[in-house]
């Protein structure tokens, strides 16, 4: 049978990646394909930076759109981001009638509904394990290994930048400004590191998760999302003195009220495997009503990581190329027929324990007047440090540090809590609130 042939859109990092692996092992994956796969086209900005992929006799072009119309071509692989560009690349290859592999996560969580919609319509397939987590097939494990499952909840560190920065943070007593810095210095965080460091990356890969763990629309303009940049690292140290580790988790959970769908830093109790991934490597526990907890961890970006995704993807494309697409796995793994629309919560409406720091007067009666008000709002206390205060000048002055570890509340009752303790003459400091995840 002839080789299936593949336009290869971007030859940066994952796309140089692909091309790597897929030379390497083409005999291993023709085997496992039934049909060789061969890269027939590369179109890049820049043509001198895929020389590699012009030694080997492969055409290329800084055309794009003359990779996405050759009718020769069976895959458009689409490895450029963004999505103005690439929706308009990807969406034009579905009109051609071709299947599509991505590793654009931003693509998929903000367009995806469009995307998935144009390829059932045209009957082609967009795979999209690459987006996720790089190397580990958590989409392949979401939508076809716990298809038996009711799916409760995901929690995923799935950003490896920000997995660094916390690991320097907790490990070397870094700041926030430090850690980053030594991040960029070693090639783990961009020139730009907003969307990273501010949760945006996590949030668009949990958001294309919940999607295929809850049958329910991609809809990321409803998503929670919170970074680290503001994250201290005294906290840290007082997170691991109460017995927890901060990670910035993406997390989606189901609730009788809706699904909780939310990145942001997060105290996870020390003994989890979760609070023990560090570096850059990501790990994302999922919990089905059947399997019980099952965690995933590995590599979650780099050239052959991620590539080792997208050559998974196009071995399955290529094995169901000629198959009825009623007989595919569906792109969100439910029929699209049957997605439901249960509401995506507001974070006010989130059930959570919460971390709370203050400073306050080292007065009588300080502590006696926050628990009331917690009280009031039905908020209990799980645990509590007194520490003398850090912040310069602070012990001098008589102040003192509390931290408060709560148990499960919803969202805007520890808010409504917050205020009024910040309004206390005797409180001296905003009070940092963080979440918790217990992952029980």
């Amino acid at each position: 049978m002839e080789p299936i042939k593949v336009g290869l859109l971007g030859f940066g990092t994952v796309g140089s990646g692909t091309f790597t692996v897929l030379r390497r092992n083409q005999e291993e994956i023709k085997r496992r394909a039934g049909r060789g796969i061969e890269i027939a086209r590369v179109a890049v900005r820049t043509p001198s930076k895929a020389q590699a992929a012009k030694d080997e006799g492969i055409a290329v072009t800084d055309d794009f759109g003359a990779v996405v119309d050759d009718p020769s071509i069976g895959i458009v692989c689409e490895m450029i981001g963004g999505t103005g560009v690439a929706r308009e690349l990807v969406l034009r290859a579905i009109a051609n009638g071709k299947h599509v592999v991505t590793a654009n996560k931003a693509l998929l969580a903000v367009h995806g509904t469009e995307i998935f919609e144009a390829a059932r319509a045209k009957g082609v397939m967009v795979a999209f394990e690459a987006a996720v987590a790089g190397g580990i097939p958590i989409i392949k494990a979401l939508r076809e290994g716990l298809t038996a499952n009711r799916i409760e909840y995901i929690a995923g560190i799935i950003n490896g930048t920000t997995n660094y920065i916390l690991s320097e943070m907790r490990d070397r007593g870094l700041d926030f400004a430090t850690a980053l810095k030594a991040a960029q210095e070693l090639g783990y965080a961009e020139a730009d590191p907003t969307f990273d460091i501010e949760g945006v990356d996590a949030a668009h890969k949990v958001t294309i998760m919940s999607a295929i763990a809850f049958g329910v629309p991609v809809q990321f303009d409803r998503a929670y999302v919170e970074g680290i940049s503001k994250l201290s690292a005294i906290d840290i140290r007082y997170a691991e003195e109460l017995g927890y580790r901060i990670k910035l988790l993406g997390i989606a959970r189901r609730t009788e009220k809706g699904i909780e769908l939310r990145t942001h830093p997060t105290l996870v109790p020390e003994k989890r495997l979760l609070a023990n991934v560090e570096g850059a490597m990501n790990a994302v526990v999922v919990h089905g009503d059947a399997v019980g907890t099952t965690l995933y961890y590995g590599k979650g970006a780099g050239a052959e990581p991620t590539a080792s995704a997208v050559v998974a993807d196009l071995v399955d494309v290529t094995r169901l190329h000629t198959a009825d697409p009623e007989h595919r796995v569906p792109h969100l793994a439910f029929q699209p027929d049957s997605l439901s629309n249960t509401p995506i919560l507001p974070i006010d409406d989130v059930t959570s324990g919460y971390y709370l720091r203050l400073r306050v007067a080292d007065v009588t009666g300080v502590l006696a007047n926050i628990t009331r008000i917690l009280a009031d709002k039905g908020i209990s206390i799980d645990a509590l440090l007194q520490k003398e205060s850090e912040e310069v000048g602070g012990a001098n002055k008589g102040e003192t540090d509390i931290i408060l570890i709560t148990h499960e509340t919803v969202e805007k009752n520890a808010n409504a809590a917050i205020a009024e303790i910040e309004a206390l003459s005797t409180v001296v400091s905003r009070v940092t609130k963080l979440r918790m995840a217990s992952l029980n």
